[in-house]
Order: C-alpha cells, then structure tokens, then sequence
C-alpha cells in the first residue's frame, strides 16, 4: 500500500464499465471516474501541487466530489473535506489552520469561500457537477498512476467538531483509511460489486467518505449519491436504484420511517443497514426494521479512528442496543479517570488502539499528547463492556449529567422518552439547579397531530426510570438542532427562559 489512489485504479482496471456512481439515474464508469481524476491530477502538478501539499475540498454529494477527491491522492496531495456551510470565519481558520493551497469549491459557496481564503493564500477552483469548471486550472497531461506515498503519509486531514474548543485536524494516513475502508468493505458490510450503496451520508464526513465511498470502490460496488439528505429523495433512490446497503444515522432512519411516503415503499432490495454517529434508539431500530425487513447493524467511531472501531458484525450475534466488538486490527477498553481498566460492566472512558488510530492533530503535538497519553485514544465517550466484548455506550463524558450528586446519562432517559407514541425526536440536557447542582430536561418533536403535553411526557417517564433520573422539565420543539451528518447536537439545545 503505497497510496490510497491506488484503490481507484486497481478497480478502474478490473471493473472498468461498472458504475462507480449513480446520480439521478446516470451512471459514472469507474473507468471515467479514474480518467477525469487524472485529468484533475496532473491540472494540480501543472498548478504547482506537490506531493504533500494540503487541497480543500468544500462540496455536496455530486460526482465532482469524487473525482477531485481521488485527483488529489493521484498527484500526492492531502485531501481537507470541509463542511459546505461553513461561514467566512470558519472557513478561514481550516485554511489558514491547514495551510490548504488551494479549495475546490460548489459555486454557492465561493462567496463565503472566496472571504475565508482572503490572507489565507488559498486558491479558489470553482466546481461544476463533475468537476473543475473550464479553465479554472492549468492545463497539464492527465496523471493516471498515484504518486508513490509511504503507508504513515498523512492523505486527509478530517477537522473535528470542536465540542471542546477549536476544531482540530485529525491526521488520517494511507494505511488508517486503506485498512478502515477495505475492513468495512469485506469483514462488516460485505460488499460486493453487485452491491448499490446509498451514498446520502456528506462525503465531507469521515462516516460517509471512508465507509461509504472509499469502501464502495474497493469493492467495485456503486455509489448512489443524494447531494443533500432528505426523506422522500432517499426513499426515492432506495426504490429506483435497488440500492442493497443502506448507510446513515438514526435520524436518518427515523425520518424515512415517518415520512407517508415509506407506507408504500419498495424496500426489498435492502439486504444490510448500518447505523453510526450516534446511538441507534431501540425503538427507531426495531420499528424500521419490522416495517422494512431488513436488520440495522450499529457500529462506533470517530474521525480520529479512520472512524469504524467496533461493529456488529455479520458473522457473530447480533445485540441490538449495542456497538458490538472491537474489530480487527483494533483494542478497545473502557478505562478510569487514571487510565486503569474498570472491571466487565461497570462504566469508563472508551480508550482505543490500533491500526485505525490517527497519526496525530495536525500542528498540534499538545492536543495529540492529551488525546494519546499512553497510545491507547482517549474517546470522551462512556460504555461499559460485557463478558463477550460487547461496548454499550452511556453517553458523552461531557454530556452526563451531575444531579444532586447522582450520575445521569442522558442517553438512557432518550431512551425511554423515545418509546412515547408521540415523540418523534429527544434531546435530554442539563439545567442549571441551585439546589441540585444540575437538573434534568428534555427537548421533545411531536409527530404531526400528536396531542401529548410536557406534562404527559413528564409522567410517563416518570412511571418508566428511577426517581433521579426523570426530566423535571419538558419542552416541544418543531425540530432539533442536528449537525451536518444529521446528527442531534445537545450542545445547542437551548430551555425556554421561562
């Protein structure tokens, strides 16, 4: 494994008139998609690209992503995804962060991407759906063999969402993402170049790009992509483009599972769907399951862990509620706050090590050595581990919440507020208390035309979890904050004054 371009020609030359992609019906050869990369390749060698050298990529879900994508690994460049919604400050901050030379960029958001890069030194390349508009780059001979890279060469830099303060560049090599994308290729989804995968995750994420995208052209499979999820358009593409694996967050499986149109959907071809990101609710999982008769297998991950570090996997049993096992190539363990292992169980801090951890925060030796003390990651989540090496996750280190001295998961109370017939989304958060410390509350969607007041909600989980951990306050919302990946975000879910 020498660079992760590689991947692409190797399946361009045995696969050549297999659809790489899919979109609106159309298909993309991998033969074509390896051509228009080169041509995108030897652009950037001819635009002063050298190996090594950091290119932002900031677009939606269409074909132009991939080919930019494997452009700038066929000339030895780092690839930096960044989120398409970013504003000017943001944006200027990963270039400048990055030292990025150069964007590829959808044209609505050259604006904002034209301010970021003002003092940054990034160069603006305007994308059309397949790729550079004309004349945008320098003309140059197509380069159709990857520049040779060594496997710890860092190929994408995936910014973290900055939960805890600045975002920082998680440095994913050659061999995290190779190694990542072919076990989530053969061992967990068991791809095939039969399979259509539904490509709705953003690419720019590192869920869609390595389980999604770079998995799929390892396999030979076809990617069929959704610029932007939504409900009605992914159940659309499931129908039209016999799509076999389905990839998502519980969100995104909620909303299909709501939307009228899923009562008469055609779901027959979906033979696998996995779930991440975020906990699966049971009772999202077991309702779209039963509607649609596939099963949802969960898994766990981060950027920093190329991401996928532990699944339920096809071969062993399935534990609903559960993130499965560590998978090959990786250790996993909850630890305590000194970093020794808790017993089977009892509740600590995912700690992972292996080959799918990253080489470090790009620039930042400091946060690497907070985040690594002792080369096992420290995730900030909390899970506890079975006598089987079955991961339940608790929640997010920093989410739990502190009542009266009393530990409360907020995940655990979701939980139960999903099992109501009426809510359709829950986001359990801490409030401050003078007396307790923090309290618990509860932002709640209500399916259309549901009748339950906070009051009713209130109650019913009141009758359903112990005392202290029940929410005191209830609030409706029309929605819930979510990030780019459809991903509930409790961090800017905000109580009403009163």
């Amino acid at each position: 494994m020498t660079n992760l371009a590689s991947n692409l020609t190797t399946t361009a030359a045995d696969h050549p008139e297999h659809d790489a992609l899919r979109v609106s019906g159309q298909g993309v050869t991998y033969a074509q998609l390896h051509g228009m990369a080169a041509r995108v390749a030897g652009s950037l060698r001819a635009s002063g690209i050298q190996p090594g050298d950091r290119v932002a990529v900031i677009l939606p879900n269409v074909p132009a992503f991939p080919v930019v994508y494997w452009g700038i690994l066929l000339a030895g460049g780092i690839v930096v995804p960044m989120n398409p919604l970013l504003k000017s400050a943001e944006i200027s901050f990963f270039f400048r962060d990055s030292g990025a030379q150069l964007a590829f960029v959808w044209p609505d958001f050259v604006p904002e991407a034209t301010k970021g890069a003002e003092g940054a030194g990034t160069r603006i390349v305007e994308c059309g759906p397949m790729g550079p508009v004309d004349g945008a780059l320098a003309a140059g001979e197509p380069l159709a063999e990857p520049t040779p890279r060594e496997d710890d060469d860092t190929a994408i830099i995936l910014y973290t969402s900055g939960t805890t303060g600045r975002p920082k560049g998680a440095e994913l090599t050659h061999r995290n993402v190779h190694l990542n994308a072919s076990r989530s290729a053969s061992v967990i989804q068991e791809v095939t170049p039969d399979d259509v995968v539904m490509g709705c995750l953003p690419l720019f994420h590192v869920f869609g790009l390595v389980v999604g995208l770079n998995a799929a052209t390892i396999a030979g499979a076809s990617l069929a992509l959704i610029p932007r999820f939504d409900p009605a358009a992914a159940i659309e593409v499931i129908e039209k483009e016999r799509v076999t694996i389905m990839q998502g967050v519980p969100t995104m499986y909620a909303a299909i599972l709501n939307h009228p149109m899923s009562d008469g959907m055609d779901a027959s071809s979906l033979r696998t769907c996995v779930s991440g990101g975020s906990a699966m609710p049971l009772e999202v999982m077991r309702s779209f399951e039963d509607k649609f008769g596939c099963i949802i297998l969960e898994g766990y991950g981060l950027s920093e862990t190329s991401p996928v570090a532990s699944f339920n996997m096809p071969d062993r049993e399935r534990k609903p509620g559960t993130i499965g096992v560590a998978i090959p190539g990786c250790e996993m363990k909850c630890v305590d706050l000194d970093g020794n292992e808790v017993p089977v169980g009892e509740v600590g801090e995912i700690a992972i090590r292996g080959d799918n951890v990253m080489k470090g925060y790009w620039g930042n030796p400091e946060a690497t050595a907070e985040a690594v003390p002792d080369g096992w990651f420290r995730t900030g989540d909390l899970a506890t581990m079975d006598d089987e090496g079955y991961f339940t996750i608790v929640d997010r280190k920093k989410d739990m919440i502190l009542r009266g001295g009393m530990n409360v998961y907020p995940r655990e109370v979701e939980e139960v507020i999903y099992t109501h017939p009426d809510v359709v989304e829950v986001a359990v958060v801490p409030l401050p208390d003078e007396l307790l410390g923090e309290q618990v509350g509860a932002a709640v969607a209500l399916r259309e035309g549901a009748t339950a007041t906070p009051e009713d909600i209130i109650e019913y989980t009141k009758e359903r979890i112990a005392a202290y951990k029940y929410p005191r306050k209830v609030w409706v919302v029309p929605e819930l904050p979510k990030g780019p990946t459809g991903k509930i975000l409790r961090r800017e879910v905000r109580a009403p004054a009163q």
